[in-house]
């Protein structure tokens, strides 16, 4: 169901959701050690609400499109899924209908890795940063941006209930082949 543009990246038609938040075991939320920052924003519906853990609360922005959520991190790091949590049936004009996924060091180098419509969604939309290579399952950044770049019924403003960041968990022994999980394994994992 996704189609490449002209330019390389991704672009794909996402429908529905998920009602309950599932991610692997082998990845971790990311958005922690980042500073996070918003284009724009109504009083009280700020960057805190994206990050909050409340799918009452919602980040609304304030402005012309496009609208702009910033991840910046202090070191380079991977990173391979972005799960956002937006709601048809709550938002209607305000929910995002198209969204574009940049990647760089910074505001100055940022370069689309991957465009998405959403087709009314409602619950946890999953995007993947993987390319069209199987080997390229993760992005290696220091900022990522998300762009919403038009809203469901002509909106002007958007509101995202949530976004949340993952990269992949790193092995605890480097240069070992294999992850291993209890103690007494990683243990006896090398020889002396």
């Amino acid at each position: 169901m996704a189609a490449e543009s002209s330019e390389g990246e991704e672009e794909g038609k996402l429908t529905g959701g998920n009602q309950i938040l599932m991610i692997d075991d082998d990845l971790r939320e990311m958005g922690k050690k980042a500073a996070w920052s918003v284009s724009s924003c109504k009083p009280g519906n700020g960057v805190i609400s994206l990050r909050d853990d409340n799918l009452e609360t919602y980040w609304q922005s304030d402005g012309a499109q496009p609208h702009l959520v910033n991840i910046q991190f202090q070191k380079k790091v991977r990173l391979q899924l972005i799960v956002l949590y937006v709601d048809f049936k709550l938002d209607e004009s305000y929910t995002p209908s198209k969204i574009s996924i940049r990647a760089g060091d910074g505001f100055h180098n940022l370069k689309e890795i991957k465009t998405v419509e959403l087709v009314k969604p409602t619950g946890w939309v999953y995007l993947s940063l993987s390319g069209a290579d199987p080997r390229e399952t993760f992005v290696n950044t220091f900022m990522l941006q998300i762009a919403v770049l038009s809203n469901h019924l002509n909106g002007r403003d958007t509101h995202v209930r949530q976004i949340k960041v993952y990269g992949p968990r790193p092995n605890p022994i480097p240069h070992q082949p294999f992850q291993f999980t209890s103690r007494e394994f990683i243990t006896y994992s090398s020889i002396r």
